[in-house]
């Protein structure tokens, strides 16, 4: 018994030790634990630590290694020439030099060698130097000299040769159009002249557009945007040809066709081309321009505006939306790009229906060629299907408004007016008959006087 009671007081302090560690010391050890292992990490090396230090070690004490060690391929070639041929040149400077024979010296051998390195290493650097002036060079802005042969296919392309052509073409049509004789001299200086007027008129539209051509696709390759004529020889080039083209037309022509010619420059330069960033309505402007070469023609045949030449320039006037909306449709970004306001960009669907009204206009102003006694009725019946197709075109424009639909109707247009222009010459009302009418008509009034007297 005296055994039993002296073994109760460790028992009871065994069980009252678990009692405290089961309400107090077991709630504390995960935080305990935590605060252990976060002194472990502060404290120990972890392994990557350790591989870290290691590779500190190797590369400052070691260096053999690291001067050994194979650089990382490019797995994309780079796209400049001139970077490929900085690591060719680079690629040689670590190139291994090919090991002496056995029986030389070995002092010998590596004075040898140090030698060829040192010449490999200087002319490689001297090689790098050079591709690096090269394409230093060459990234700088250079002034592109003009070449005396180059100087024609730049003023070519600076007066528009292609649309100066169609200019002259529609004066030459208008000429032909006119109910007079064909006289050589006058035509040739009409055409001449009519020419010399648009080289000048699209020269100084270049020279007032380069800020806004060179934000385009269309004409950012033109010669005042990339430098390969001076905008002084531009002006003077517009003015040898202004000049001459304005007098040749008043006193070779007449002065009628020489003041429609200076007209027309002014108001392509002075109106259409700052309309073209302000508002749609410099399209309506530009027909108009394009609309007077045929009256000037008629004209420099007749010396006076009659309905005839009325006629030609609605015929041209019409014909211009349908050719520029097409073309429009298709250069919206570069429009957009460039700042310039045209209905393609600002009203699509204006842009197409005027394509369509005015494709069918030619229909009607093709119906009023006899009536006005321009020609016979014979025109209008062959030039139906024309421009019924033309009109066709234009429909489909409207109604799908895609650049398919636009490139065809573009496309039609370039053959639809030499077409039309062609079919209404070979249908065209000769001197001869106009002038037996007008004696008939004459020799009734005679008569009709002759009766009237007592």
């Amino acid at each position: 018994m005296s055994a039993a009671r002296r073994c109760r007081p460790p028992r009871a302090m065994a069980g009252l030790f678990v009692w405290h560690l089961k309400n107090t010391g077991i709630r504390q050890v995960p935080c305990q634990f935590v605060h252990l292992c976060r002194a472990a990490n502060d404290r120990l090396i972890t392994f990557q630590y350790f591989n870290f230090l290691k590779r500190m070690y190797v590369t400052q004490y070691n260096k053999d290694l690291s001067q050994r060690a194979k650089p990382k391929s490019d797995s994309v070639a780079s796209p400049f020439r001139e970077l490929q041929q900085l690591d060719q040149e680079k690629k040689v400077i670590h190139k291994i030099s090919p090991i002496s024979p056995v029986h030389q010296p070995l002092s010998e051998t590596s004075s040898r060698n140090e030698l060829r390195e040192m010449a490999s290493a200087a002319e490689t650097e001297d090689s790098v130097a050079l591709v690096r002036a090269e394409s230093k060079d060459d990234r700088q802005w250079k002034e592109m000299k003009l070449r005396l042969d180059d100087l024609p296919g730049i003023l070519a392309r600076l007066s528009k040769i292609k649309l100066t052509a169609l200019v002259v073409s529609t004066t030459s049509a208008g000429f032909a159009m006119a109910p007079v004789p064909f006289d050589l001299t006058c035509f040739l200086l009409a055409s001449l002249g009519t020419g010399l007027a648009s080289c000048a008129a699209n020269s100084i539209n270049q020279f007032f557009e380069v800020p806004f051509d060179s934000n385009m696709n269309r004409t950012k390759n033109r010669p005042l945007v990339r430098g390969q004529i001076s905008p002084l020889l531009a002006v003077c080039f517009a003015a040898s040809c202004g000049v001459p083209g304005i007098a040749l037309l008043t006193l070779g022509v007449n002065p009628l066709t020489g003041a429609l010619g200076a007209f027309n420059i002014f108001l392509y330069t002075c109106c259409y081309t700052p309309m073209k960033r302000m508002s749609i309505a410099n399209t309506w402007v530009g027909a108009v321009v394009g609309a007077i070469p045929p009256v000037m023609g008629w004209t420099a045949a007749t010396g006076s505006l009659d309905a005839g030449a009325l006629l030609l320039g609605g015929i041209l006037y019409s014909w211009q939306f349908p050719h520029f909306n097409a073309l429009s449709w298709g250069l919206r970004e570069d429009y957009s790009r460039g700042g310039y306001c045209m209905m393609s960009v600002t009203h699509p669907g204006l842009c197409r229906r005027v394509a369509l009204r005015h494709c069918l206009a030619l229909i009607g102003l093709s119906t009023a060629a006899p009536v006005l006694d321009v020609t016979t009725w014979t025109f209008p019946v062959i030039s139906l299907p024309l421009n019924l197709y033309i009109s066709y075109l234009a429909f489909r424009f409207y109604r799908d408004a895609d650049r398919s639909s636009s490139r065809k109707l573009f496309f039609c247009s370039l053959w639809h007016l030499p077409m039309l222009l062609l079919v209404m010459f070979t249908c065209k009302k000769s001197f001869l008959e106009k002038e037996g009418k007008s004696d008939l008509l004459g020799g009734n009034h005679g008569r009709a006087v002759e009766i009237g007297l007592p």
